[in-house]
């Protein structure tokens, strides 16, 4: 069973989930032309430290329209969810600007995120630390009933004063987007 060890993410990611199954009208009250994106995420080989493999997490991403093709996109994600007290743990949040183009329900987007993200294990190659990071890249929705699209997304994440020059630096993810 899936048992979040950090306390926020405890409460964030079941109240997302609830929130928007249970309570579609509050969709109406953030106004036209908002998503919401809730998946899996995969963080590449070294991204942040060095010797520390491919983390598993999950991504959550808002993104409200401002003008007809820009929106401001915030996404927070969490990496390294196993039960291991080894496994090193990586958090990053991210706003920035969003452009978004589409045509028969197929919408493309491309992003650039800056932000924080922080990363801290218990294990012998103790890490714990925080940088200033960056996501370039972009993604797909593709429609799957009314409300729902389902997203697969792909960028280049880096923290420059912490990523190794051998790291892989990329993240990828995929889940379900809700459009209101």
């Amino acid at each position: 069973m899936f048992l979040p060890r950090h306390p926020i993410s405890a409460f964030l990611l079941p109240g997302v989930v609830v929130a928007l199954l249970a309570f579609p009208w509050m969709s109406y009250a953030a106004g036209p032309g908002a998503d919401v994106f809730l998946g899996y995420s995969r963080l590449g080989a070294d991204t942040f430290y060095s010797n520390v493999g491919g983390l598993n997490g999950w991504q959550f991403a808002l993104n409200y329209k401002v003008k007809p093709f820009v929106g401001i996109e915030g996404d927070v994600s969490h990496y390294g969810l196993g039960t291991g007290s080894s496994v090193p743990r990586t958090t990053n949040v991210l706003f920035g600007p969003r452009v978004t183009a589409g045509a028969a329900g197929i919408k493309l987007f491309v992003h650039g995120l800056v932000g924080g993200e922080h990363s801290a294990n218990s294990g012998s190659a103790h890490i714990s630390g925080g940088a200033l990071t960056y996501a370039l890249g972009g993604g797909v929705d593709v429609p799957l009933v009314h409300f729902f699209s389902w997203r697969v997304t792909a960028d280049h994440l880096s923290a420059p004063t912490s990523s190794p020059s051998d790291g892989s630096r990329f993240r990828f993810g995929t889940g379900i987007v809700f459009r209101f």
